[in-house]
């Protein structure tokens, strides 16, 4: 199946799998949640309609979506001591559930929300070619600013590598620069790299399931998000050493992208 490659990387980024109240959490990888809203995000889609069907099958245009992770760094995860509300006069503060204002000697809601640090992730985004396409043009000329995660992680260039590809996860493995937290040993060939894919990998027939994740959308509507389940797996990939780039690699990333495109 044809596909499209992205590198996600940026100072922060989060991608919370059970973020709610006082605590927001993150996964170690890009979670499907974060993908598509991004994918919505560049075509203009607002959160109620992010996911709204084809007419043609019925279903959201983005169910078709495949996705494989490359975690070229995984970041160090920063937690974020973050209140709201604090200060203000009574009445101008938070509201609590019932719609009622927040006691003054309450006014104040603490919060934890954990974030990935100078992480870099690549991807391989597989799907049917005329969406691939229309994915490409609304990247390249996004509707609303992409993020990672949260509005305040905007990513780094480039964010969009290449498509479309007749074996992106190749792509992954054999060409695209390396984003590592430190340079491979003179000596060393080949370096470990995890992968998370979304599809039993082909060549690790037998590997179990690496865990059960709740990132797939079934509605972004804000005061009606809804989750579904999905299975990953997660394998280290000996990648040649030599395509390591060291920061900030765009001169490695120019390279590939405007090299022939010919697999």
């Amino acid at each position: 199946m044809n596909g499209i490659l992205l590198r996600l990387a940026a100072p922060l980024m989060s991608f919370g799998e059970h973020a709610a109240f006082h605590y927001r959490d993150t996964l170690a990888f890009p979670t499907r949640s974060a993908l598509i809203g991004l994918f919505a995000a560049a075509e203009g889609r607002s959160r109620e309609d992010a996911l709204a069907p084809d007419p043609d099958t019925g279903k959201s245009p983005y169910t078709g979506l495949a996705f494989t992770v490359r975690i070229d760094r995984p970041g160090i995860r920063h937690t974020d001591y973050h209140t709201v509300g604090g200060g203000r006069p009574h009445k101008q503060g938070l509201r609590t559930s019932a719609g009622d204002y927040r006691a003054q000697n309450k006014s104040t809601l603490i919060s934890r929300r954990v974030y990935l640090a100078d992480a870099v992730f690549t991807l391989a985004v597989q799907g049917p070619d005329p969406l691939l396409e229309h994915l490409i043009q609304r990247l390249e000329q996004p509707a609303f600013g992409p993020y990672l995660g949260r509005r305040a992680c905007i990513p780094d260039e480039p964010l969009f590598l290449r498509g479309l590809h007749p074996d992106p996860v190749a792509e992954l493995r054999h060409r695209i620069p390396l984003s590592l937290a430190a340079p491979p040993h003179p000596e060393q060939a080949i370096v470990p790299v995890d992968f998370i894919w979304e599809r039993q990998p082909e060549h690790v027939p037998a590997a179990p399931s690496h865990r059960e994740v709740a990132d797939v959308p079934a509605d972004f509507t804000p005061t009606q998000r809804l989750h579904d389940t999905r299975h990953v797996w997660r394998t280290t990939e000996p990648l040649p050493a030599t395509l390591y780039a060291p920061p900030p690699a765009l001169t490695e990333l120019t390279a590939y992208i405007h090299q022939d495109t010919t697999p």
